[in-house]
């Protein structure tokens, strides 16, 4: 079977439900991973997934501010839950899907000051990095893992619009980057973007609301990811190649999300 999974900001899914089922019905997806629902699990639009064929439902709610959900079309089994937000933030929710255990995260932003100790969210975005890093360590790198989410950072030079620029703001300074190549490394993680799309051609998956027309200044950031663990890499690249996008399309939607989707498929 393909299963299809994405992962979207939707930036209030009360705001998108509507969106989302659109997405799911025009891409053929099969599991979408969703971060700053920005609302509790009561809350949460059941019936506009129900009616796009995603009945199953994991849903970490926070009142007004982060929570991560995910909508699938087949049964979600539980997945460890991860202790790995320090400030007890609704901010990761995992399941286990046709086998594969997802883990979605909304992973800090980091404010604006790239110094720890000046700065207590980047301090917590670091440290957050720091326990899903030792989290993915302990793991067993042939069992299938996705870890797929708003991660917050920009890891290469072509995933953002001036790499030079951006070396100084948050989301894309050294020490964001290092903390990045780390947890790749501790799963042994393909980035499954980058595996379809490669370096150097510039990939994004963020717009700020400030530009107009956001292809025009096209001053885009890829937050937005799907890490595979190596007992995935046979499922993702079954046709010799990794299937994976970024849907900008949904950016130019009438008052859409900030971030766009990004899909990849796998050959279960």
């Amino acid at each position: 079977m393909r299963l299809r999974l994405a992962t979207w900001n939707v930036n209030s899914v009360r705001l998108r439900a509507e969106q989302a089922a659109r997405f799911a019905e025009q891409s053929g997806t099969d599991v979408i991973c969703m971060q700053e629902i920005k609302c509790q699990a009561a809350e949460f639009p059941r019936a506009a997934f129900e009616d796009a064929g995603l009945p199953y439902l994991k849903i970490a709610g926070q009142k007004g501010w982060h929570g991560v959900a995910i909508a699938s079309r087949y049964p979600i089994e539980d997945a460890p839950a991860l202790d790995i937000c320090r400030e007890g933030h609704a901010r990761c929710v995992g399941g286990i899907i046709v086998g594969v255990e997802v883990q979605n995260f909304y992973i800090p932003a980091g404010g604006d000051e790239p110094d720890r100790a000046a700065n207590p969210k980047f301090d917590h975005k670091l440290d957050f990095y720091e326990r899903l890093t030792a989290e993915v360590a302990r793991r067993d790198p042939k069992a299938p893992l996705v870890v797929t989410g708003d991660l917050n950072i920009a890891p290469g030079e072509h995933d953002v619009w001036n790499h030079k620029y951006m070396l100084k703001v948050v989301s894309h300074t050294p020490a964001e980057l290092e903390a990045f190549a780390a947890l790749m490394a501790a799963g042994q993680f393909t980035d499954l973007v980058r595996q379809a799309i490669p370096d150097p051609e510039k990939l994004f998956s963020w717009w700020s609301y400030r530009a107009a027309d956001f292809r025009q200044s096209n001053r885009g950031l890829r937050l937005d990811h799907i890490l595979i663990s190596p007992g995935l890499r046979d499922a993702a690249l079954r046709t010799g190649k990794a299937e994976a996008r970024v849907h900008d399309d949904v950016r130019e939607w009438e008052r859409p999300s900030d971030h766009a989707p990004v899909s990849a498929d796998f050959g279960l």
